[in-house]
């Protein structure tokens, strides 16, 4: 289980801090020669929206699934499931394969039921018996940072963009559109303790943590 806050924090927020944060934390070893890399996420929910609910809520347990992948690169892709269980964050995944993705955007998800993997299993069971289905694509940019003691990853996220058009996962033609929020998002996520080094190099006057939720947000788009 791990600690996540987030930040609305505006561009010159993000000059200050990572002014700070390049002296003494590194960047995540899959960027590119940018610094970052993209992130494309594919958000499930079932007819009652119960993950969207849940989450504006602010139920103390709640969960949602995902399968992800970065860049362009569909020879790893996964499928996630976030949890949150009084005020902590855990994260289970397992491999799926492009075409298992797309199997089950149309609904053939009988193969998830004889795998070996117990994550896909419960999709399969929710998809059968909640309605879960697949519900919005969620993109955005991320500049990573990570940290050693406290196992630290500090994230910057723009350009954060939505779809309704599931069913082109993979195309890269769903005409996205960007969100109503032009700022950026930073996470702050570590284990048992958050070094002080890295506690002063995020902080900035005014800036609380948030619920904020790329998913909820995208989901206003429908």
């Amino acid at each position: 289980m791990r600690h996540e806050y987030k930040h609305r924090i505006t561009y010159e927020d993000y000059l200050v801090i990572t002014s700070r944060l390049k002296h003494i934390a590194k960047p995540d070893k899959h960027v590119g020669e940018d610094g970052q890399y993209t992130i494309h996420s594919l958000y499930f929910d079932n007819l009652s929206d119960k993950a969207l609910r849940e989450k504006l809520d602010g139920v103390d347990r709640r969960e949602k699934f995902r399968i992800r992948y970065y860049n362009e690169d569909t020879d790893f892709i996964r499928l996630e499931k976030k949890s949150k269980i009084h005020g902590l964050c855990d994260k289970q995944s397992a491999p799926l394969t492009k075409d298992e993705v797309i199997k089950i955007c149309n609904g053939d998800i009988g193969f998830l039921l004889h795998t070996d993997k117990p994550l896909l299993q419960e999709l399969y069971a929710k998809m059968r018996h909640q309605m879960l289905k697949p519900r919005v694509i969620v993109d955005y940019e991320r500049e990573p940072y990570v940290y050693g003691p406290g196992n630290v990853r500090v994230t910057f996220d723009k350009n954060i963009r939505t779809s309704l058009y599931h069913d082109r996962f993979f195309d890269g033609e769903y005409g996205s559109v960007l969100t109503e929020d032009d700022g950026m998002i930073l996470e702050v996520k570590y284990d048992a303790f958050l070094p002080e080094i890295i506690e002063k190099a995020v902080r900035v006057p005014n800036r609380q943590a948030s619920a904020f939720s790329k998913y909820a947000v995208c989901r206003k788009f429908g």
